[in-house]
């Protein structure tokens, strides 16, 4: 399957990549020399604590439907609300997007330019959250035990947070990319 899907999938999509990438195009002047960032910021307003925070809210938002998930994968339970796992998976790229582009929005405030990274990581660090409840539920919640029921449960969810990290990662950075566009666009710049 990876000779045959995975791989002409990936050269076929360097290929186009490659042909056709194009620069970055500011909406308004920039220059090559990047302005000083202010150090003395408080600590709210630093990236570990602003990563928590942008973690935190969005992963209340899918707490509870997490718990039937872990039990129906888990827990040999069965599943019937997907109408509203739909709806809460909505709601959660919806409230990752505001979240980053709000926390981008303070970053711009106060002249920090270099909000590229930190708009990745502030929405992808939902999936630590979700790691981390994962160890809340194998060791509170699930009946497993031994050495390989206990490997294959880590494994398996250090490749699904990953998957929720790169994921949140690219909507916090799209949606943050959007909004600074738009913001430069608007505004007259010198």
């Amino acid at each position: 399957m990876f000779l045959f899907i995975v791989f002409p999938m990936t050269v076929i999509g360097a290929i186009i990549g490659r042909n056709t990438a194009s620069d970055f195009q500011a909406p308004c002047r920039t220059t090559r020399v990047p302005r000083q960032v202010p150090k003395d910021v408080p600590w709210y307003r630093r990236d570990a604590s602003q990563m928590v925070m942008s973690g935190f809210l969005p992963f209340s938002a899918i707490y509870i439907e997490l718990h039937y998930i872990f039990a129906s994968v888990w827990g040999h339970q069965i599943y019937t609300l997907f109408g509203i796992l739909i709806l809460a998976f909505l709601l959660l790229l919806v409230v990752c997007s505001f979240i980053t582009v709000s926390l981008i929005y303070f970053q711009l405030g106060r002249e920090d330019h270099r909000w590229w990274w930190r708009s990745f990581f502030s929405g992808g660090s939902t999936g630590l959250f979700v790691y981390g409840y994962s160890f809340f539920y194998f060791f509170n919640r699930s009946q497993m035990d031994g050495l390989l029921q206990s490997s294959f449960y880590f494994g398996y969810m250090a490749v699904i947070s990953y998957a929720f990290f790169i994921m949140l990662g690219f909507v916090g950075f799209v949606s943050s990319l959007t909004f600074v566009k738009h913001i430069y666009s608007v505004l007259k710049c010198d």
